[in-house]
């Protein structure tokens, strides 16, 4: 037998059958869990609010999931009921989604300890656990000698400490050239964006460090306190992993850049590869940024034997010095973009949201690194009822019309009914569709990207009978400047 016949043999999936996924989320990212678990053979049982009743999602679980495919919660955020449902529903699996109770250990925990256990698709819960926690995370890279954004991994107790790393901070964007340096102060202990300050002259580094040990020991009972740097001038990266519950043989799917961002950087385009050397200038070795990032996150997998699907996200700056960000654990909301350009054994059509499933199931990954190419170059619009104008505020109202001109290197994703208004609930982010676009090289991309924009047909008014606002124009007028830095 071949090396290739052994390697397309050990990928034969096994029966998946007699397994019936809990699918706790709504909207898009529902239709696709749904969707790829019925490519797999999968029974699913889908959730809905009240305010939900109109969504895509439930219509389609109506129409493909059969008799427990569908029941009605008074919340997505209620565990109790979503187990409730799992066990009418005689579910094995919990598939989190993104948002919700997609990173959240404790919930993962309970899935697979509770009297009828069931498989939670995502990490297993210790891992969730451990990466979770920025400083755990931050600790665990540098003992790799994986780069991480200067500043303490660990709550400082000690003033003459706290000083030698505010000025390291303070000597790292000085060389980064950082006109107006500035070092943050935090509570280790807080969170909500309490008990923090911006320092940005060293001899008042002391007085602020004291002022919000005091607050911390006050608010917190804890007087930890982080220094941490802020980089502002930066492009964010990603690096899509996926790994079968062995946790030994983690694959990457290719970088991402998510740089295109809301005032509250809150991404709106996201683009695979995160760099593109072949058609636009930076100022330093792009590809060794990106084989360097890839080679760091797979190092971190390997350690913590990561099992599921997962995103380690960079930063990386203006001089080409990528800093390890943060871990998610979970799918996101892009994943789509890496999969389009993504070809396994040459073949196109990789569904990431159908790897995690499988493999959380327990089926082997069934191919190799080598085995994994990318083609081409992936953009992702996110379509949202928002005003970028007004500090992107959320747009509340009824959609009326939504179309766009279908094309073959068209995917587009959404929970918006096509045939019939359709009342955004106020209780959700305004979120519309993803637009997945497929060119050849950047340039092919970009000039696809602006067609469907050009066609887009989205209308609607609020109970003002004023007309909808969208983020269209700003991704139109940002598309431009897609992966240059």
């Amino acid at each position: 037998m071949s090396k290739a016949q052994d390697s397309k043999k050990k990928a034969d999936p096994v029966d998946l059958g007699g397994h019936r996924v809990l699918v706790a989320n709504r909207g898009e990212i529902a239709m696709r869990i749904m969707q790829a678990c019925r490519k797999l053979g999968i029974g699913f049982t889908a959730i809905y609010t009240a305010e939900d009743e109109a969504s895509g999602h439930v219509e389609l679980a109506r129409r493909i999931g059969g008799a427990k495919g569908l029941f009605r919660v008074s919340s997505y955020h209620d565990a109790n009921e979503l187990m409730a449902v799992a066990d009418v529903a005689e579910c094995t699996a919990v598939h989190p989604g993104y948002g919700f109770f997609a990173e959240d250990f404790r919930f993962a925990r309970r899935v697979t300890k509770r009297d009828r256990a069931m498989i939670f698709l995502g990490p297993s819960w210790k891992i969730i656990r451990e990466l979770g926690d920025k400083i755990n995370t931050k600790r665990l890279a540098r003992s790799l000698n994986v780069p991480t954004v200067p500043g303490s991994d660990r709550p400082i107790y000690d003033e003459l400490e706290a000083e030698r790393i505010a000025k390291s901070v303070f000597e790292f964007q000085e060389a980064q050239g950082i006109a107006r340096p500035l070092v943050l102060v935090k509570a280790s202990a807080g969170g909500g964006g309490m008990g923090i300050e911006e320092v940005y002259d060293p001899d008042q580094f002391r007085s602020v460090y004291r002022r919000i040990r005091n607050y911390a020991l006050r608010q917190f009972k804890d007087e930890g306190v982080l220094i941490e740097q802020r980089i502002t001038d930066f492009n964010h990266l990603e690096v899509q992993i996926v790994s079968d519950r062995s946790g030994r043989n983690p694959v990457h799917f290719g970088t991402r850049n998510c740089s295109i961002q809301s005032t509250g950087l809150q991404k709106r385009i996201e683009v695979a590869p995160g760099f593109a050397p072949e058609t636009l200038h930076y100022s330093f070795d792009a590809n060794r940024v990106l084989t360097d990032i890839v080679d760091y996150s797979l190092a971190m997998a390997k350690k913590v034997g990561y099992d599921n699907v997962g995103t380690w996200e960079w930063i990386v700056t203006r001089t080409g010095e990528p800093f390890l960000m943060e871990v998610n654990t979970r799918i996101q909301v892009e994943n789509g973009v890496s999969a389009c350009i993504a070809r396994v054994r040459g073949a196109e059509g990789v569904d990431l949201i159908a790897e995690q499933i499988r493999t959380g199931l327990g089926q082997p990954l069934g191919y190799t690194q080598a085995e994994i190419a990318t083609e081409g170059v992936g953009v992702e619009y996110r379509l949202i009822a928002e005003d970028p104008d007004n500090n992107f505020t959320p747009w509340v109202g009824r959609i009326e019309h939504f179309s766009w001109t279908e094309a073959p290197w068209l995917t587009v994703l959404t929970h918006v009914p096509l045939d019939r208004p359709y009342e955004i609930p106020t209780e959700f982010d305004p979120n519309l569709a993803l637009a997945i676009i497929w060119g050849k090289d950047i340039d092919e991309a970009k000039a696809r990207g602006l067609a469907f924009l050009e066609s887009l047909k989205l209308e609607g008014v609020n109970g003002a009978g004023e007309p909808l606002k969208s983020n269209v124009n700003f991704l139109k007028a940002n598309t431009g400047r897609i992966l240059r830095f």
